[in-house]
């Protein structure tokens, strides 16, 4: 009897076509994980955003301003301004978005602070005051 050892194509293609649906699983889990930690840090950007302009500029000024950057909110991390893809607030194409509103001469009376989320609904802050 000539008994010859191995793996027959049918079982090769079986664990083949199961690897690929591993790594095909893996791929689509780590991108949604990805996301997810991408929105994550957009809420905490904005989350600094709206205290540095509820704790501190309006406490100080007694208004809201009509744009905000680093140089008039000074309080919060520099890397904040800019959304996880590297687009800086008040740019084209940015996930954050800052809209003042009831403004004269640069001084507003509310706004409305967006982080347009991947996995969730934008995320809005309104001011408080």
């Amino acid at each position: 009897m000539n008994k010859k050892q191995g793996f027959t194509i049918l079982e090769v293609i079986i664990v083949g076509v199961f690897v690929s649906l591993l790594f095909i699983f893996f791929f689509i889990q780590k991108a949604n994980i990805d996301a997810m930690d991408r929105d994550e840090k957009r809420k905490t950007a904005i989350n600094a955003m709206y205290y540095a302009l509820e704790e501190s500029f309006y406490k100080e000024h007694n208004y809201y301003p009509e744009q905000i950057s680093e140089e008039n909110i000074k309080v919060i991390d520099p890397a904040l301004w800019t959304d996880p893809f590297g687009i800086n607030l008040g740019t084209a194409g940015s996930s954050y978005s800052y809209d003042p509103a009831d403004c004269k001469d640069g001084k507003c009376k509310e706004y409305t602070l967006k982080a347009t989320l991947e996995k969730e609904d934008t995320y809005v802050k309104y001011s408080r005051n």
